[in-house]
């Protein structure tokens, strides 16, 4: 365990903040976690995004039974890639989740009802903004780095574009300037299989329609994977009660699948799924703007990008578009392709590829001083 006890956090923000799609959101409650200290000139804060289904929880575990450490726990705490006897770390959910933060399943004060499908459309961009709410609460003028995976680096990439001067560094692994048709397509299929349960109700439902929710998850799970990973991990096993062609017979890969979907729908809400599904398909870093030079001219700190070979949710070339363009505008900006074959994942479960070149990027960072 790298990381001890820790407790979540929250705070309601009585503010109205002007979405994107024009809508008005608010009051906002945003879950967060902390670790370590902040020192005395607030110049240590490092913000850690999360992806897409992942929450606050990012190291450590709770106290009592609950003892699931969080998700990234293995570069959070002492001697770690994030050492929080240097560093002050949060993490924070963002809304449109389920955990915590303003979203879906939450209650609509101006009705007392849950929002559902009532809820406005939130994109990345969005998130960040009400992130900025937390990171002025807790007294943070500007941000050493922001750090995340997926939707986690679209989130940097809305620091480093929108709010240049709060931030001295961010690092983006595995993520996109834009998503693909193909992971669009993948998403809208994911959409079909929670429309099509009757359960869902139109997102009027008392209990998580779980077949939906289960098989939807099962196809977004299938994207985090690559074939090398899955292959080694499951292969053709098959198990059958009468012979090897026992028609309800199934290779190892669908148990795991089903496995796994069964264990999603008892945690995470349905509406909340697809909302951050919309969110990830909107996202465009170059949103109002005529081309990605245009996006990414405010940019002013050092910008860190990973990318990992088996990716073919977010594929290596599109984070080389971003890199290929920041370069020639005469950006700050460090591009590291991974050997991997744990796919999309990778980043979440190899740690150990890129924590070498992230902790000298924030030591050099950090030796800059604070301006």
């Amino acid at each position: 365990m790298a990381y001890g006890i820790v407790q979540e956090q929250s705070i309601t923000f009585d503010t109205d903040l002007r979405l994107e799609s024009g809508r008005i959101l608010g009051p906002i409650t945003l879950a967060f976690e902390t670790y370590g200290e902040l020192n005395a000139d607030r110049s240590n804060a490092v913000l850690v995004e999360h992806a897409w289904t992942g929450s606050a929880h990012l190291a450590g575990r709770y106290a009592g039974d609950n003892q699931k450490p969080g998700w990234w726990d293995a570069i959070v705490g002492p001697g770690c890639l994030l050492d929080t006897d240097r560093y002050f770390v949060i993490c924070a959910n963002v809304i449109g989740s389920c955990y915590g933060s303003t979203g879906p399943a939450s209650e609509n004060p101006r009705t007392g009802k849950r929002y559902n499908l009532t809820f406005p459309v939130v994109t990345v961009r969005d998130m960040v903004r009400a992130q900025v709410l937390l990171i002025d609460h807790l007294g943070i003028d500007r941000l050493l780095t922001v750090l995340g995976g997926s939707m986690g680096g679209m989130q940097a990439l809305e620091w480093a574009t929108q709010f240049p001067d709060r931030i001295r560094s961010a690092v983006a692994l595995a993520t996109t300037p834009a998503p693909s048709a193909q992971a669009i397509s993948l998403n809208a299929v994911a959409r079909w299989a929670i429309y099509n349960d009757p359960d869902w109700k139109k997102g009027e439902y008392r209990k998580n329609p779980k077949n939906g929710l289960a098989l939807a998850r099962g196809i977004g799970h299938i994207c985090f994977l690559s074939d090398e990973s899955m292959t080694a991990k499951f292969g053709r096993r098959f198990s059958a009660k009468d012979g090897q062609f026992d028609f309800f017979g199934q290779f190892e890969v669908e148990r795991y699948l089903t496995y796994n979907g069964a264990n999603f729908v008892d945690r995470f809400d349905t509406n909340s799924f697809l909302y951050l599904a919309k969110a990830l398909d909107l996202y465009d870093v170059a949103w109002g703007c005529e081309s990605l030079e245009e996006a990414f001219a405010p940019v002013s700190s050092p910008l860190q990008f990973f990318a990992f070979t088996s990716d073919w949710l977010y594929p290596p070339y599109q984070t080389e578009e971003m890199v290929e363009v920041l370069r020639k505008m005469g950006k700050e900006v460090e591009y590291h392709l991974i050997p991997s074959s744990y796919g999309h994942d990778a980043f979440l479960l190899e740690h150990e590829t890129f924590t070498p070149m992230v902790r000298a990027f924030l030591d050099r960072v950090g030796s800059k001083g604070c301006p």
